[in-house]
């Protein structure tokens, strides 16, 4: 393993401008006893979606553009399990023309240490064409502000 391997380990919350905590449910574990892969990508989702619609003030789904995920990735540290409250770290990677790309972490209680490390790529299109358009300006001011 060379030390970029290791380099998703040492992110702490403190490298995320956007915290946002979210429980876990009971039909969140799995047969072997944790928060199974699936759900890391949908708190991954809701964290990213609910901050955007907060910081926005603006319901992200009703702009002529929508922000579709075409890349996600996410590295697994250590389990979650139910009932944690889980937090979710958001920061940003890049921000382009059309897309927006994603650093994100979830942390389990207390733990500075993150459980997940994920990526998620937007690229925005025209809601209606789903042809490629600029990131909408209300989402690029709040982007700008956790750059």
């Amino acid at each position: 393993m060379d030390s970029s391997d290791d380099e998703p380990r040492r992110l702490r919350r403190e490298d995320f401008p956007v915290l946002r905590d979210q429980p876990t449910r009971w039909s969140d574990e799995d047969v072997y006893g944790h928060v199974n892969n699936v759900v890391h990508y949908l708190m991954f989702d809701t964290a990213v979606n609910g901050w955007l619609i907060e910081a926005t003030g603006t319901d992200i789904r009703r702009l002529p553009a929508v922000g579709l995920v075409v890349e996600t990735s996410c590295r697994y540290f250590s389990e979650l399990r139910f009932p944690d409250v889980v937090t979710a770290g958001i920061a940003l990677e890049r921000l382009g023309t059309s897309s927006v790309v994603y650093r994100l972490a979830l942390f389990g209680p207390g733990s500075e240490e993150p459980a997940a490390v994920g990526r998620f790529v937007h690229v925005y299109v025209d809601a209606a064409t789903r042809r490629p358009v600029p990131v909408p300006d209300e989402i690029r001011k709040a982007l700008e502000e956790i750059s």
